[in-house]
């Protein structure tokens, strides 16, 4: 058999000494546009956790990681003066230029033929029984095959652009920053004995406001922004103790999450999809280039297992590669959609509590607290200190006389069909959540009393009828935010003590809570009878809801697993 690997990444080269080493009688040949020594961006991390398959297939990144790479156990969070720290979090880094070369030696140690400077279109490969597009997120040949292969693309706000310095940080660490135009964030990590890879993040209007969207991003891939460098290394001088940003390529960008219906076709050709050619996910989970790598794992396994049975192969490649792929990329959307929101956050949370926001966006208070006892424990001792009780026990002041006594309560239908929501305790009063505003008795208006208790300091607008909740509908998807942002604020102008929000999926009703909560300065109320008691303690230390609610079935269960 003979193979084209279009792509000499990571992903690529593992894949062409994998197929060697399972099979000698394999042709493969590497076709890379770049030459040899090109190597854009600075470094890639891989989390402990995930190498154990990697390792097992073939030694040479636990041999790369070894000699050449950085390994950490902390997660470090710097915001407002105060550095927080967060163990449990083993990770190692490598420059990308040194896993590279050494995944080159690889695989011409095993017998494949690398031809660098050569670009190549499906064309121009004929005589092979099989092309591997490894050829990266803009993959020319998935795109020449999007009829087939059905292609998605979802483009994030954040703007991010891909430094290095020559400071050393210790460990992964996440540094935020509030300058004259707004907020900027890094993630900063070792990847080599002198330098860290340095990646910022900022909205748009920050970075139009600083000024630093005049940079032509169409030319050809080389040269750098340097106007960005020279103000980020300002406005993080203090964090870096004056060290130098280092250039490669460093452009600004919108991350672009890619999904692929179908990883490979047969027809007219059988041709395969192997890393970012196929799937993307948000560098914040660190996992583009293990995804790659375990990709060429999958797939020199099934070309192993059914040899010239191709469509075997490659359904079989694809059935074994994409469960995965698929469980990272949904970790992956709270982790970028957080980057999307990081400056709300930053001015309304205080350090430990904007730290446990950011490090449960993906992981529950549970999961946390096995992997960093120490820094869950701080945060429930934050909370503690601050209200004297644990998070779902800590009463809540909605204002207009209502008090509730902690922050769980049964949310289920009247007789008549009004949702209510009642304190879990049994007691008080039910509270009828509207999905539009009661009309207004004229002058019976009394002012609220604001909303002490909750995590945000804020206060509740007066209301001129009986007490009432905002009943508000979480789209399925993130095309309807926008419109359901819409009747959120449409309702709170309406005065209800708090703004109730269920239906959708997890993410679109957070959002609308925290939209709620942070931006209208209302109670919310997190519905989800799918919730447990583990999320419902992570939805209200982090910030995300004041209250969670449920049926009263599902409440009960609560109470047998604390």
């Amino acid at each position: 058999m003979r193979i084209a690997v279009v792509g000499g990444g990571p992903g690529g080269l593992f894949f062409a000494a994998l197929i060697r080493q399972a099979d000698p009688t394999v042709e493969v040949t590497v076709f890379e546009r770049n030459r040899a020594d090109d190597a854009f961006g600075f470094g890639v991390v891989f989390s402990d956790r995930t190498l154990a398959g990697i390792h097992e297939a073939d030694p040479v990144l636990r041999q790369a990681l070894d000699g050449h790479g950085r390994h950490w156990q902390d997660i470090e969070v710097r915001l407002k003066g105060e550095r927080i720290r967060c163990g449990g979090n083993g990770m190692a880094a490598i420059a990308r230029r040194t896993l590279l070369a050494l995944l080159q030696e690889r695989a011409v140690a095993m017998g494949a033929d690398l031809r660098f400077s050569t670009e190549v279109d499906l064309a121009d490969l004929d005589g092979y029984d099989l092309v591997v597009a490894a050829d990266g997120s803009g993959s020319r040949i998935r795109e020449g095959l999007a009829r087939p292969l059905k292609p998605s693309v979802e483009t994030a706000t954040a703007k991010f652009i891909w430094f290095g310095t020559d400071y050393m940080f210790d460990g992964l660490t996440f540094v935020h920053e509030r300058g004259p135009h707004g907020v900027f964030a890094v993630h900063g990590y070792p990847i080599s004995a002198d330098v860290s890879t340095f990646i910022v993040e900022t909205d748009e209007e920050s970075w139009r406001a600083a000024g630093l969207d005049a940079f032509d991003i169409t030319q050809p891939p080389g040269p750098s922004d340097m106007t960005s460098k020279a103000y980020l290394e300002e406005l993080f001088a203090e964090q870096i103790d004056g060290h130098r940003l280092l250039v490669n390529n460093s452009r600004w960008g919108n991350f672009r999450t890619r999904r692929t219906r179908h990883w490979y076709v047969t027809d007219p050709r059988p041709v395969a999809l192997l890393g970012d050619a196929a799937h993307t996910a948000h560098f914040s989970v660190g996992s583009g280039t293990k995804m790659a790598m375990e990709d060429a794992i999958a797939l020199s396994a099934a070309l192993a297992k059914h040899g010239v049975d191709l469509p075997a192969a490659l359904a079989g490649y694809e059935a074994a590669a994409r469960p995965s792929v698929e469980t990272i990329q949904g970790a992956a959307r709270p982790s970028l959609g957080w980057w999307e929101h990081f400056g709300r956050y930053h001015d309304a949370f205080e350090p430990w509590q904007f730290a446990y926001h950011f490090l449960s966006r993906s992981i529950t208070d549970a999961r946390l607290a096995r992997r960093a006892p120490d820094f869950v424990r701080g945060s429930h001792e934050r909370w503690w200190a601050r209200f004297g009780t644990a998070p779902l026990d800590t009463p809540l002041d909605l204002g207009g006389g209502l008090r509730l006594p902690g922050r769980i309560v049964v949310v289920e239908p009247e007789v008549d069909g009004t949702v209510v929501a009642r304190p879990a305790d049994g007691g008080g009063e039910a509270l009828p959540l509207l999905a539009s505003a009661p009309s207004e008795t004229p002058g019976s208006g009394a002012p609220g009393s604001g909303v002490p208790g909750s995590a945000v300091p804020g206060s509740a607008a007066p209301h001129s009828q009986a007490p009432w909740g905002a009943w508000v509908t979480a789209p399925d998807d993130e095309s309807g935010l926008a419109a359901a942002r819409e009747s959120l604020a449409a309702l709170a102008g309406a005065r209800p003590v708090l703004v109730a929000v269920h239906g959708g999926t997890g993410y679109t009703r957070t959002l609308l809570t925290e939209q709620a909560r942070l931006h209208h300065r209302l109670p919310s109320l997190l519905v989800d009878d799918s919730i447990d008691r583990d999320r419902a303690v992570t939805a209200v230390l982090s910030g995300r809801t004041d209250l969670v609610g449920a049926a009263a079935a599902t409440v009960a269960s609560w109470e047998v697993s604390r």
